[in-house]
């Protein structure tokens, strides 16, 4: 038997065992907190072979899902069984009016963040994180960047101190760089998270999200980078196909460099991705430079990769016809029941993560 088949039955028989709700939600953060078991066992995909990875990803989202459906039933349960207990000692009123109810919904951009990070996840990267201040080095220096690079101007960046030394991360890259000196390659990771610019209008905020992603090991090249992201691409968009091109570009941290622009056309108003003859920039990408290995004390001789940066709220909007970018943090019920996503009935076909 499997681990993971044990740590299905395991869970389940302590599952159904007499627990009242706060032992349900003690199981629920064992399984699912952030250093939970299936959180755990996701983070971990990275490290199987690539034979059995695919199996073993499929495997546990569908333990995942089955987990997650009974603990779901087991604290419905619970609350209708406390509920009608209530009823049985209280007497109703029913000429009193309804109370409102209100449900929440998950927002776009989390939802897209997970179903990100499951995609990246089936084909062995791992999530990582970093803080939000960020030093100088690690967001610009240790990448390359130049000291006259416009991306260093206080009308582009906040920083926090008079020196220029503590800053708001405009990117992600700086967990790269931080994945990178704490560890040996190979290196295959995403980094998903808040960056902030000093930037707002109908296509841009002060604070968005990005992910960046890295490969670095032997032998790795554009061939590679092309072939994951026009995988991620097909299975994000959820299209067959894809018409996809990399127009060149400059990125300080990255040699060669380019622009992805997908095909898509316009369809009754809305925009159809893997179709038509118009062309759209979806993220920015390109071979690793090697100043940046350098500065992470990476064996150049040995070692090469690629990296990406993509956008989240952009692929937010794209996929869920979200026309401004400003919606996703104006806090409106409103517009966040029209968009959201009811936590107890996702879509058939969502592969996101518990985060």
């Amino acid at each position: 038997m499997s681990d993971l088949k044990k740590i299905k039955e395991e869970f389940i028989l302590k599952l159904n065992k007499k627990l009242n709700l706060e032992n349900i939600n003690q199981v629920k953060s064992e399984l699912f907190g952030k250093n939970g078991i299936i959180s755990s066992q996701f983070k971990n995909i990275g490290k199987i072979k690539e034979s059995e990875r695919k199996k073993f990803a499929s495997e546990l989202n569908l333990i995942k899902d089955d987990l997650q459906n009974l603990i779901n039933s087991k604290i419905n349960e619970i609350e209708n069984s406390e509920i009608n207990k209530k009823l049985d000692k209280e007497k109703i009123d029913v000429t009193l009016p309804e109370r409102p109810f209100i449900k929440g919904k998950i927002h776009p951009v989390s939802q897209t963040i997970d179903e990100i990070s499951s995609i990246f996840s089936e084909i062995g990267f791992n999530v990582e994180e970093g803080p939000d201040v960020e030093n100088e080095y690690n967001n610009f220096t240790a990448l390359n960047t130049p000291d006259n690079h416009p991306a260093r101007d206080m009308h582009d960046t906040f920083y926090l101190d008079e020196k220029k030394q503590k800053l708001l991360r405009t990117h992600t890259s700086p967990v790269q760089i931080r994945t990178m000196l704490k560890g040996k390659p190979p290196f295959k990771i995403i980094a998903p998270g808040r960056t902030y610019r000093s930037d707002s209008d109908q296509t841009h905020a002060p604070m968005f999200h990005q992910v960046e992603g890295l490969y670095i090991d032997k032998n790795i090249n554009m061939g590679h980078l092309k072939g994951c992201l026009n995988y991620f691409i097909k299975e994000f968009f959820e299209v067959n196909k894809i018409k996809m091109r990399f127009r060149p570009s400059h990125f300080p941290f990255t040699e060669p460099s380019a622009e992805v622009d997908i095909g898509y056309e316009i369809k009754d108003g809305k925009i159809v991705i893997g179709e038509g003859d118009k062309w759209l920039e979806i993220l920015g990408c390109g071979m690793v430079h090697p100043n940046v290995l350098k500065n992470v004390k990476v064996d150049i001789e040995k070692y090469q990769g690629y990296a990406f940066g993509i956008g989240i709220d952009r692929l937010a909007m794209l996929k869920y016809g979200i026309n401004d970018l400003r919606a996703f943090f104006d806090c409106d019920y409103r517009w966040l029941n029209h968009f959201g996503f009811d936590p107890l009935d996702v879509p058939t076909n969502y592969r996101g993560l518990s985060r």
